[in-house]
């Protein structure tokens, strides 16, 4: 028979793969929503690269805030929505500059100029920055719920 800590760490480990499972869900939709949003931008407006890419990475954004409160770290706890969202948006905004560091440091003081090495930097950098997004997620933007007996 399974002891009480046996069932505590099986429910552990059930939440966690939820996580993970939904975490990576509404990652694939955001990046569709970010691919998707820039492409329209670009090709049926006047809209400039930049500009495009500004607004389609704000739409995918707040489409993986929604996502990820409501699905993906809902069992968690949650502070005021906008809150929660402008610590979402921090976290994003600290890995996008991460991601850009990398692919600037491989492109200048490493000197690579091919596509397949800047794309490797740029893959490297987006694996960095989900490991990092995830794990702060959990424990900054959306924390677990202190239970009722331990709170003062």
């Amino acid at each position: 028979m399974p002891t009480p800590a046996r069932w505590s760490l099986r429910g552990t480990w059930r939440v966690l793969v939820k996580e993970l499972g939904a975490f990576g869900v509404v990652g694939a939709v955001s990046f569709v929503v970010d691919v998707s949003v820039f492409h329209v931008l670009l090709t049926g407006t006047e809209i400039g690269a930049v500009t495009a890419k500004l607004i389609a990475a704000l739409v995918a954004t707040t489409v993986a805030f929604v996502g990820h409160r409501f699905w993906s770290f809902s069992h968690r706890s949650h502070s005021r929505l906008h809150r929660d969202y402008v610590r979402f948006a921090l976290v994003n905004g600290g890995t996008l500059l991460l991601s850009l560091g990398i692919v600037a440091f491989v492109r200048y003081p490493l000197g690579q100029e091919g596509a397949l090495a800047l794309q490797a930097a740029n893959v490297a950098a987006i694996g960095i920055g989900t490991v990092i997004r995830f794990l702060v997620y959990r424990s900054w933007v959306f924390p677990a719920r202190v239970p009722e007996s331990l709170q003062g």
